[in-house]
């Protein structure tokens, strides 16, 4: 999953990253201020976005307005030092999803971020099930055919990716978008490299489940007849 974290303060900002990539080992791109953000949103797909009110250039009810003028659908979780029920009620009218006032607690803040996203992609609850692979989101648990499997971090985010689209055929420029921010220098073969990993562990709990690799299209977790019937 990849989060944008849009916040003038910079030490703030620093500790929401560093607990969403360390916690849900989460994709994090930090900017300061909304019209960065923007440039961001046009060239990059979040699943959720972070951001405070009171940023310079761009401000942030009116970057979020903006973001809903451009479809731009993703969840956005809006961080601000006002409360009260005429803020909330503003905040929601403007296509704020939900909302943190500060000082808040950075367990809560990955908790909703969670529970954001999993609501973005249509799951309604903390646990994924393709055919044998059993995935608990909270947990970041996985089960094969009732077996405990134990996967890298990048392998984990690249099976729950997967699992949030079944049987779909997903890019490798998308497992990229989507696992790793602007800090990290891409190397070609790191996909494949993972990939080739997460597919033996699986074949080794259960022939049953097959991470399928598309020539020049991507990869795909199939499920043979037997496990969905």
């Amino acid at each position: 999953m990849r989060v944008l974290v849009v916040e003038d303060e910079v030490r703030l900002a620093q500790n929401i990253a560093a607990a969403l990539r360390e916690g849900p080992n989460y994709a994090v791109d930090v900017c300061h201020d909304g019209e960065e953000a923007l440039l961001l949103c046009d060239v990059t797909s979040y699943d959720l976005a972070i951001l405070d009110l009171m940023l310079p250039k761009v401000r942030g009810d009116q970057l979020l307005r903006r973001l809903r003028r451009n479809n731009q659908v993703m969840p956005v979780l809006v961080l601000t030092a006002v409360s009260g029920a005429e803020s909330t009620i503003e905040l929601l009218n403007l296509g704020a999803d939900d909302y943190m006032t500060k000082p808040f607690d950075l367990g809560e803040l990955i908790a909703r971020a969670r529970a954001l996203i999993r609501r973005g992609k249509g799951v309604k609850n903390t646990t994924l099930k393709v055919g044998p692979v059993v995935v608990s989101i909270a947990e970041q648990r996985v089960m094969v055919a009732g077996k405990d499997i134990d996967l890298s971090p990048t392998e984990y985010r690249i099976l729950e990716y997967l699992m949030h689209h079944p049987r779909a055929v997903v890019s490798k420029e998308t497992l990229l978008e989507h696992l790793y921010d602007f800090t990290w220098e891409h190397h070609s073969n790191v996909i494949e490299a993972h990939i080739s990993n997460l597919r033996r562990k699986l074949r080794n709990a259960s022939e049953l489940a097959v991470v399928e690799t598309l020539r020049g299209r991507g990869y795909r977790l199939a499920v043979m007849d037997e496990a969905v019937r």
